[in-house]
């Protein structure tokens, strides 16, 4: 290490390492801590950090005391913040404000390589958040909080967000935002004041003095719109800068800059009277824009309410009756029946059973835990085994199992899209501007240069691609809800212009297209006795296949449950349970009866007690309401395949509706079938109940499982569909591909906003002050063109009411079972 007195930039941050920078291993570091950061990081191969993004980090000149995270060491406040705590491994998310880059995103996600206590981390990039799984006899809450901070990424964290276990940054940035733009606005009122004997003096009447007096006080009236109004825009395009990116408030800055120093300059050499009211007007009016599309991200942030659109029910116990209840009207103190492969729904307390938790779901161990009655069980862990009773704790947070459902680990491998269009055009687009108005500021210095400072500025206010970025969310976001009103809860938005390019449909058949029947079902074989009833009722209550609620909704509701020694459900054969010393096998044929049966045109279940058939019960095929016309909407547009592992005795009467059809398919098979036709090329959404499809769902393009009034949460999909809204599927695809359509326009007229006004502004037709009305006007524009076209086609696709039905168009046929 040695000290230099060359003028360098940081290599870690890119600030100004002044004239003395430190250097190690031949690079310059401003401070100390940056230096640190950069041994930290060298020692444990971490540089590549420094590969992704020039200087990357942030300043550590400031760096935070040792104390500061001092109050994470007690208990009570740890356990507030914690998302979940097992044994000695535990998960938290934490707000990290300086995240800025892919850099900071690697860089987090590599937490496990700097120290052995951390499991893994996960970044949620446009919510600054970083969820971090842990283990606690390792390293504490505290000595990761100042791991991060020695990072140079000190999470926004302290007592009283501990006790509101969210920062409330948003409250905080929107009044400072409102400030920001009432003080703009009042300074360009009065600005615009006391510029009228200016302009109303066409015979120059007023007196030099007067004339002056009004300059200085316009030059005041600009001083807190330029230092604190207008500091954002500054701030933000240093910081750009500083990491070798020139963001949309460079050239915004620059305008910004180019009218302050213009006023100022011919107020103060009284050889003019500047353009204060043009300064003002623009910071506010950009101020406006801001609020504006704050406003309009607010919209796009649809957790809070569409929450609510889950379509996901549970099993409450209410006086030892069950009863189907909505997810979202779950209460705390309320008692659910968890059945096996079923997701804890909210932070509940084990009142009876045996439970055997998988947390995969949450921290990425798939180790099962055992837990007795009285212990605590945590959202998003999935019992594996017999039935459960648990008593709700606290509040059920559907956007906390979205947030899980949205993990890396269940991300699907990214394709080519317009997102990353968009992303690619935004990324150029401001050294497009700044190039053009470098061209407009060379053409009127040789032609007029009295234009020249009006013409530059108005180029560099006037473009935007805002109303570009706005329009893949806004229109995504805005079919997202349309779809979530309708039954359809797709996991993001990104899944809408997924599905707008599928080409083949896979359809499951058992639980998708059929539905259980409400009747009793007949039971061919030796009679059952009471007893042998009850324990039959007492093993398929633990299922949550749609076969198996059948039965259990069969038998005489007053017969009494018996406890269950052992329980396995085999997904695509059935279950082997033991009851009261009997073991019991129900499912298919060939998994029950050791002789092969005859085909039939009905689905059978069979019954085993204790290596003796008993016999099976019969299931005549019963289609879900709106299938034939979805098959006759489907067929000319996409090609259909049925893939089920029940015998093929419905084949005939199926044959008619799908292109192709696959019987006695085990849960392997559907997904290499899946696999089969993505490596011809095809692009297959699979639609299957999530029981024994979950694989195939999982590899296909586009994956939905359908939810029955049963909870069986399926985190391999991509989306969740409400079982009564199957006919809509059609409208649904028709929908994701109009909201392509009014993407692709959009992106079409923000290119034609700019295109005509970088060129009034570059021939000098536009005034700064009419640019900044223009650049957020773009915006509204843009977002009320795709809030009407996207309301205008689901409209006229029926996906506007909220009636729960599908207006049929055509008479459907009847199947026949």
């Amino acid at each position: 290490m040695n000290v230099t007195d060359t003028k360098m930039t940081c290599f870690h941050c890119g600030e100004d390492c002044r004239n003395e920078p430190i250097v190690l291993h031949e690079k310059p570091f401003c401070c100390e801590g940056c230096k640190t950061v950069y041994e930290i990081l060298n020692s444990s191969e971490l540089c590549e950090y420094y590969e992704l993004e020039k200087a990357p980090g942030t300043t550590q000149k400031q760096p935070s005391t040792q104390s500061q995270y001092a109050f994470l060491d007690q208990e009570s406040i740890a356990q507030s913040l914690l998302d979940f705590q097992e044994g000695t491994t535990a998960k938290i998310t934490l707000y990290i404000p300086s995240v800025h880059c892919s850099s900071c995103i690697w860089l987090l996600e590599n937490l496990f390589r700097l120290h052995e206590g951390i499991h893994q981390s996960r970044v949620q990039f446009l919510k600054k958040e970083v969820s971090i799984t842990f283990y606690t006899d390792q390293i504490s809450l505290r000595e990761i909080a100042e791991l991060l901070s020695s990072l140079g990424y000190a999470p926004d964290i302290s007592l009283a967000s501990a006790q509101a276990k969210k920062p409330e940054k948003g409250n905080k940035n929107n009044k400072s935002l409102a400030i920001k733009t009432g003080i703009a606005g009042f300074c360009f009122g009065n600005a615009m004041l006391l510029s009228l004997p200016e302009y109303l003096d066409s015979r120059f009447l007023l007196e030099a003095s007067y004339r002056q007096f009004f300059g200085y006080l316009n030059l005041l009236l600009a001083l807190p719109v330029f230092f604190y109004a207008a500091n954002g825009y500054f701030t933000s395009a240093w910081k750009g800068l500083s990491h070798r990116y020139i963001n949309l408030d460079v050239p915004i800055s620059l305008g910004i800059l180019a009218l302050f120093g213009r006023s100022a300059y011919e107020i103060l050499t009284h050889t003019g009277t500047g353009y204060v009211d043009s300064l003002n007007g623009l910071v506010f009016f950009l101020l406006i824009g801001q609020w504006y599309q704050s406003k309009t991200y607010q919209a796009l942030s649809y957790e809070r309410d569409y929450a609510s659109y889950f379509p996901v029910s549970v099993t409450k116990l209410v006086n030892d009756q069950e009863i189907t209840t909505p997810l979202h009207s779950l209460e705390v103190g309320d008692r659910v029946l968890l059945r096996n492969h079923e997701l804890i729904p909210a932070d509940s307390i084990l009142l009876k059973g045996h439970a055997s938790i998988d947390y995969s779901f949450v921290t990425g161990e798939s180790e099962p835990i055992s837990k007795q009655s009285g212990d605590l069980l945590y959202a998003g862990g999935r019992q594996m085994g017999s039935s459960l009773v648990i008593e709700v704790q606290k509040p059920v947070a559907s956007s906390y199992l979205t947030q899980l459902w949205n993990q890396s680990v269940f991300q699907k491998s990214p394709t080519a899209s317009l997102t990353s269009l968009a992303n690619n055009v935004s990324r150029y687009f401001t050294l497009a501007i700044l190039l053009i108005s470098v061209g407009t500021a060379l053409y009127w210095y040789e032609h007029d240069r009295s234009m020249l400072l009006n013409a530059v500025t108005s180029v560099l206010i006037v473009a935007c691609p805002c109303a570009l970025a706005l329009s893949i969310p806004f229109a995504y976001g805005h079919t997202l809800r349309i779809f979530g009103k309708q039954g359809l809860y797709l996991k993001n938005a990104d899944v809408v212009e997924k599905m707008a390019k599928i080409d083949h449909i896979i359809f499951d058949k058992t639980g998708t297209i059929t539905q259980a029947q409400p009747q009793e079902l007949p039971f061919v074989g030796e009679s059952l006795s009471v007893e042998e009833k009850a324990m039959l009722r007492s093993v398929v209550r633990n299922s949550s296949h749609p076969l198996s609620q059948a039965i259990y909704h069969s038998i005489n509701a007053s017969l009494p449950l018996k406890p269950l020694r052992a329980f396995e459900e085999q997904p695509g054969l059935g279950i082997v349970a033991q009851v009261d010393g009997n073991q019991w096998k129900v499912g298919a044929a060939s998994w029950v009866t050791p002789t092969p049966q005859a085909d039939t045109r009905a689905t059978r279940v069979y019954v085993n007690m204790n290596e003796q058939v008993k016999g099976y019960y019969e299931f005549n095929n019963q289609y879900r309401a709106g299938f034939t016309e979805l098959m006759l909407q489907l067929h000319p547009h996409y090609t259909t395949h049925l893939v089920s592992g029940d015998q093929d005795q419905t084949k005939k009467a199926l044959v008619s509706y799908f292109d192709h059809l696959h019987f006695r398919q085990s849960p392997m098979d559907k997904l290499n079938y899946v696999k089969q036709l993505e490596q011809q090329g095809h692009l297959p959404m699979m639609i299957g109940d999530g029981l024994n499809d979950a694989g195939a769902l999982k590899q296909s393009y586009v994956g939905i499982a359908v939810a029955d009034n049963v909870y069986h949460f399926s985190p391999a999909c991509d989306a969740i569909l409400s079982a009564p809204h199957l006919s809509r599927v059609g409208s649904f695809l028709r929908l994701a591909k109009a909201s392509e359509w009014v993407v692709k326009a959009a992106f079409l007229l923000s290119f034609v906003y700019n295109a005509i006004g970088i060129s009034f502004a570059v021939s000098g037709l536009l005034t700064p002050l009419l640019a900044a009305i223009l650049m957020p006007l773009s915006s509204v524009t843009v977002v009320g063109f795709i809030t009407l076209a996207i309301y205008q086609q689901a409209h006229e696709l029926n996906l506007t009411d909220t009636s729960g039905t599908t207006r049929m168009r055509r008479t459907p046929k009847k199947l026949p079972h």
